[in-house]
């Protein structure tokens, strides 16, 4: 078999380069180790910036997000019974909209098979080869049986876990890393949203996140102990919790119900340089993560993508490899901008184990600051909404 683009993973950032390249007449195949159905059932946030939503439009996937999604034109923060208002709008002119990431997905998948774009689910074994040659290649097993595709380039979409970090050596990559001493613990449940924006909540008793996917789905989170099970927080338990880090007038107007879904997420910052090494292209969770507060997990894929999409397509129909040669620096430029961002919203609204009085003083002067000054919230709403490409 042979194809232009081996794309490792079928996840929303594999299936979006997949979609933009098929439209600039670019031929791909997707690598996935799941079922479809298996990928469609992961529950991740729903958060897209301005540049993700425009790539939408771009692949031709975004009819149904346009109809169902909902514009956020801000956020809330709050700190113990204060509560405040972010305007996107106001402040900069523009907006996020919430539309889940398993939807983004489904779209992707449905326009790949209208197109009969190749995707092989059920992969195992997968090896990534000779990709510091002219001529890389990929084998695998499937249906039982050894195969093998020859290519130009292999765009490594596989996650944290996958093998295209690691097909990069050692003595090349220079990995770093910040695990947080705290997880979130979250619910999903069939429940309206308790307020229009999201609520990002700094209390004594721990961070907290209201939610929402739909009109009556909601989506909730308390900051837990990495030691903390699911089995050790009843509905009864998480809601009472909630309450307690939320200003008074939002509790008061939250309803509860019981859980579809429960998990907990440890947090972390990491990032893998380069992400590039010879014919491979590392591309989200495979080259990067940042912990959720920011909501840019997805949104850093995407920005990932767009490098990769622009520098194929220079490739492929230029003749011109500058873009192949500076995706690495392009794209690590903005992913340390959403790390910066990251790590600071986490460390604003967190309560960490080790903070003196000194330090929670300092934290609520930083929301404070915040909260009174404009210059704050235009960064603050820059970065959330998403920095250009």
């Amino acid at each position: 078999m042979r194809t232009q683009v081996v794309i490792v993973g079928g996840g929303p950032s594999g299936l979006l380069l997949g979609q933009l390249l098929h439209r600039k007449g670019i031929e791909t195949v997707v690598l996935e180790r799941q079922t479809r159905d298996y990928v469609l059932r992961r529950i991740r946030a729903g958060i897209l910036e301005t540049g993700l939503v425009n790539m939408m439009r771009e692949a031709g996937v975004a009819d149904r997000m346009e109809k169902e999604c909902f514009v956020h034109h801000g956020t809330c923060i709050s700190y113990e019974n204060e509560l405040f208002d972010i305007n996107f709008k106001k402040l900069i002119g523009q907006n996020v909209i919430v539309y889940g990431q398993t939807e983004v997905t489904h779209d992707l998948y449905d326009a790949r098979e209208a197109t009969d774009g190749k995707t092989i689910f059920e992969v195992e074994g997968v090896q990534i080869r000779d990709v510091d040659s002219d001529a890389p290649y990929v084998t695998f097993t499937a249906d039982g049986k050894d195969q093998r595709i020859d290519c130009d380039f292999v765009a490594g979409c596989d996650g944290f876990h996958g093998v295209s970090r690691q097909t990069i050596p050692e003595t090349v990559r220079k990995e770093y890393e910040k695990v947080f001493p705290f997880g979130w613990l979250g619910i999903l449940s069939e429940t309206p949203p308790v307020h229009d924006e999201l609520i990002y909540a700094n209390s004594s008793r721990g961070f907290a996140l209201c939610s929402m996917r739909n009109d009556n789905l909601s989506r909730y989170y308390v900051q837990c102990a990495l030691t903390d099970t699911v089995e050790e927080w009843s509905d009864e338990a998480f809601w009472d919790e909630l309450k307690r880090r939320i200003p008074e007038s939002i509790a008061d107007e939250l309803v509860t119900g019981p859980s579809i879904e429960k998990s907990i997420a440890p947090l972390r910052s990491f990032v893998s340089e380069p992400m590039r090494w010879g014919r491979l292209f590392l591309c989200g969770d495979a080259a990067h993560i940042v912990p959720p507060t920011g909501a840019k997990g997805l949104n850093t894929a995407a920005s990932d993508v767009h490098y990769l999409n622009e520098a194929l397509a220079q490739y492929y129909l230029d003749k011109d490899s500058d873009g192949i040669d500076q995706y690495s620096e392009k794209a690590l430029t903005r992913v340390w901008k959403a790390e910066r961002f990251s790590w600071a919203t986490t460390n604003l609204l967190h309560r960490f184990p080790d903070q003196s009085e000194f330090d929670l003083k300092m934290q609520r002067a930083e929301i404070q600051s915040l909260h009174y000054h404009e210059t704050a919230q235009k960064w603050f709403a820059q970065n959330y909404v998403g920095l250009p490409y």
